[in-house]
Order: C-alpha cells, then sequence, then structure tokens
C-alpha cells in the first residue's frame, strides 16, 4: 500500500509521539492501517471462525501476508488485502499485532 499524504502525516506525528524509536512509529503506524483488519480479526485474539492474528512473531506474520500477496496462500480476501500492502506496511502491522496478547 502506497501511503497517501495523510497517512504520511499521521505516520510522522506518530513516530515522534513518544520518544519510542522505529519499533515503537512502526507499531503506531501499523494501528493506523489495522483498521481493515479489525472489521473480521478481532484484537482481543478470540477466534470466532477467523483466525487470531494478534501475539505472532512478526517474521511469521509478515510470512503469511506475503503468501496471501503472491497468491500460494488461498483466501480470496486476504489475497487482495495483502495485494495492496507494502513490505513496509506489513511490518508495521506485525510490530502492532505482535505487541498485542491473545486473550487480553
Amino acid at each position: 500500500m502506497t501511503r497517501t499524504a495523510p497517512a504520511l502525516i499521521a505516520y510522522a506525528l506518530l513516530a515522534g509521539a513518544d520518544g519510542g524509536g522505529a519499533a515503537a512509529a512502526d507499531a503506531a503506524f501499523g494501528e493506523y492501517l489495522s483498521g481493515e483488519c479489525v472489521t473480521c480479526h478481532r484484537l482481543d485474539g478470540q477466534n470466532t471462525g477467523i483466525p487470531s492474528i494478534v501475539g505472532w512473531p512478526s517474521d511469521q506474520f509478515v510470512a503469511v501476508l506475503e503468501a496471501y500477496k503472491a497468491k500460494t496462500r488461498p483466501n480470496a480476501v486476504m489475497q487482495t488485502i495483502a495485494g495492496r500492502l507494502s513490505k513496509e506496511d506489513m511490518e508495521a502491522l506485525a510490530a502492532y499485532y505482535g505487541k498485542h496478547n491473545p486473550g487480553k
């Protein structure tokens, strides 16, 4: 997903918000991007027919999104969503969802 001007402004503001460096900025940008994810996936980690995506190691999270993007992992909805994401977007989402614990 190419960042639009509003997304870049939001990201720049979030990056400097807490002085937490790149990881905090990535997680903050991931939270910004997560709006589409939470329409199906629950942030509390509950699996109600749609798999939980919280608490995953970043490398696994990104690998799954890349597999959807490459269409080597089946799911038309996820293939479409992942197809719009850049590697940077995927990493930011991984940082955001990775900081959450399942069941909390």
